[in-house]
């Protein structure tokens, strides 16, 4: 046993010695690998991300830009779980950050911010040396009297979706310079944790984050955690609230309302667990029906007022503001079937909506939905919903020709305009016929140039029906962008927006708007695609329906640039930085950035022993263990494996840190669980 122990320590002692010219040869893989990252393989998605080699190249990426820019550009390429948000200093301006966009085969995440000029009807494109990493699920609200505009959290994944972590950091945007800054808060729990689908909403000098969900290894676990922030004292806090008081259900996706006495909050979606029947297994003795755990959507339907009362005036100055939740009651006329992705812009008082989706679960296969374009409007304090309709302008009636009008005085008023009319034309004809100054065309040309502009499409209903569209309302005009359409197994990106003057309600006008992209999928999606037309089915009468809304356009532009121009997210430069890891460099199980040795057995235990069995087959000693003591041996191989790595782990920790990041998880560990981004995820 002895000398067992002391070869262990000796192996030990050569890996710590091995470990310098390790990552020496490691920094001397990155810097040959750089120059050809488009060009390597880009079928791989590893389990597990290299987060010191991504965020080392965004850092690479970042420092060509020296300064804030802005320069006008085309309209945002379609994507989803952006946020779009008024500019709460110029009443013309509108925010457009992040997003990500999933075409069936690989997923990329956006980091641009797009402003536009509703006075203008243009779009700028800002880039700025520190800006929040590319992501989607994020919330962020004006500053209230802060100003500014604040954003937390959010996640990301890897392009084909094996991996990806949600972020817990919190960014500040200065309206005018279009600046971002990093609002730093040290301690344990001093800030919330790392999160997707929440949302936020001000109070005074308080931002306020409620919700959402976090992915881990083992299950999504939704939140109803409360935290505010202290714009003044620059600081967060999770206000203590009275133990027996009501307090919301665990959610995401739910809308978030300013209130003068603090805020409101009105539905959401979640997923909790539920037993339901195994299809096909027998009965128990006794009767007892066999059921398995599976989850089970939840789309809120409930209505909460969270009550802040400041702290007084002669309070200390970190003095904190009592809140407390208060249940009431479901509002009348709330939509019906309930919907999710469905949530609200505030306007005056009011929660506008529009859209959203309805499922039915039909059987295991799949899931049957119904999809809106209502918008529906919550009146907060009468706790009341009503529908909006679009108003068609009315014919205006034809006017009464000269001969047609009565009385003196209307021959005389069209004598007079008969007579104008004609010195009109005399003129008109002299100037194209005489000597024209030097500034006589330019009216012309003017004019030219107006008629030649095509005027923006109106319609008298309303767009396309979807959920999850980034909505915002400035200048009692609401801005409805993107948004999320799914067909059988296929989902669609609305690349387009539209407004609506919530005061006239005269049509809804097109923006801008351009054809949809293909729907790529896999390659079993695309074999059963072949099996179903072999079978003679009419698989093609949903495209001819849907042939009218969706067709091929152009791929998303890049976030950062690049000598091809793709994106940060795109996967050929995100497997090249898995495959540099150290990490992966052995076949072993690995342990992932803040999991402990516990955690690292109880995900890899199997894989241990069957390395361990594999190991003792090949020298003919499995014979001779037991169960347990194979048990045994495996853990102690997980144990000198997750030492082992301990130190480059620990760097990695680090960069997650101070880049934001939680936990990094793997999809392949969560079979049967509801997928963490891209179809599916009613945010």
């Amino acid at each position: 046993m002895a000398k067992t122990d002391k070869k262990k320590k000796a192996d030990k002692k050569a890996r710590v010695a091995q470990k310098q010219e390790k990552k020496a040869a490691q920094k001397e893989k990155k810097a040959k690998s750089k120059p050809n990252r488009q060009g390597q393989d880009a079928d791989s998605d590893a389990d597990d991300v290299d987060l010191d080699a991504v965020l080392a190249e965004y850092a690479r990426r970042q420092e060509q830009f020296l300064k804030v820019t802005e320069a006008v550009a085309e309209p945002p390429s379609p994507r989803g779980s952006a946020t779009l948000m008024a500019n709460p200093d110029n009443e013309r301006e509108l925010f457009l950050f992040g997003g990500e966009y999933y075409n069936g085969a690989l997923a990329t995440f956006y980091n641009d911010l797009f402003v536009y000029n509703s006075h203008r009807d243009e779009w700028r494109r800002v880039t700025s040396p520190n800006s929040p990493l590319p992501r989607s699920g994020h919330a962020w609200t004006r500053g209230g009297n802060a100003g500014g505009c604040y954003l937390f959290g959010g996640e990301f994944s890897s392009p084909k979706q094996g991996t990806f972590y949600h972020y817990n950091d919190f960014w500040r945007l200065e309206p005018a310079t279009r600046e971002w800054t990093r609002l730093e808060v040290r301690g344990k729990n001093a800030s919330p944790p790392a999160r997707s689908g929440h949302r936020m909403t001000f109070f005074k000098q308080y931002i306020i984050l409620f919700g959402g969900f976090q992915d881990t290894s083992q299950q999504t676990k939704y939140l109803n955690d409360l935290w505010i922030y202290d714009c003044v004292n620059f600081s967060w806090h999770a206000p203590a609230l009275p133990p027996t008081s009501p307090r919301p259900d665990a959610r995401s996706s739910f809308s978030f309302l300013p209130h003068d006495r603090g805020a409101v909050l009105y539905g959401g979606y979640s997923r909790v667990k539920a037993a339901k029947p195994a299809g096909g297994a027998k009965p128990r003795k006794g009767g007892a029906a066999v059921s398995r755990v599976v989850l089970k959507p939840v789309v809120h339907q409930d209505a909460w007022f969270l009550r802040i009362a400041p702290p007084e005036p002669d309070a200390p100055p970190n003095a904190l503001p009592k809140v407390v939740w208060e249940r009431r009651k479901r509002p009348v006329n709330a939509p019906n079937p309930p919907r999710a992705g469905a949530t609200m812009a505030f306007h005056k008082g009011r929660g506008i909506a529009f859209g959203g989706v309805h499922d039915v679960e039909e059987s295991e296969e799949g899931i049957e939905s119904e999809f809106f374009d209502a918008l529906n409007v919550w009146n907060v304090e009468r706790n009341r919903f009503f529908q909006l309709h679009l108003r068609r302008p009315r014919a205006q009636p034809k006017k009464a020709g000269a001969g047609q009008e009565k009385g003196r005085r209307g021959r005389g008023k069209a004598d007079e305009e008969e007579l104008l009319r004609n010195l009109k034309e005399l003129e008109m004809k002299g100037a194209v016929g005489g000597d024209v100054g030097d500034d006589g065309p330019e009216p012309a040309e003017n004019d030219e140039e107006v008629e030649d502009k095509p005027d923006k499409l109106t319609l008298w209903e309303m767009p396309h029906p979807r959920f999850n569209a980034q909505l915002t309302v400035q200048d009692d005009v609401l801005y409805i962008f993107g948004g999320t359409f799914e067909k059988g197994d296929r989902e669609y990106t609305f690349d387009e927006m539209w407004a609506i003057d919530l005061g006239k309600l005269d049509g809804a006008k097109q923006i801008f708007k351009r054809e949809l992209e293909d729907w790529e999928g896999s390659e079993s999606e695309d074999e059963e695609d072949e099996d179903e037309e072999d079978e003679g089915e009419s698989s093609d009468e949903g495209e001819d329906e849907w042939s009218e809304v969706a067709s091929t356009s152009t791929a998303p532009t890049s976030i950062l640039p690049t000598s091809s121009e793709s994106g940060v997210g795109q996967a050929d430069d995100f497997d090249t930085v898995q495959e540099e890891s150290s990490a992966l460099s052995d076949p072993f199980p690995h342990p992932r950035p803040f999991e402990s040795l516990r955690d690292f057995y109880a995900r890899t235990s199997l894989q241990w022993q069957e390395i361990v069995v594999e190991q003792l087959s090949k020298s003919l000693a499995s014979g001779n263990k037991t169960v347990k003591e194979l048990r045994k041996v495996a853990f102690e191989r997980a144990e000198d494996k997750w030492w082992d790595c301990r130190e480059e782990i620990s760097a990695l920790e680090d960069e997650q840190m101070e880049a934001g990041i939680g936990e990094v998880v793997s999809l392949a560990d969560k079979a049967g669980d509801a997928p963490a981004s891209g179809a599916g995820r009613r945010r």
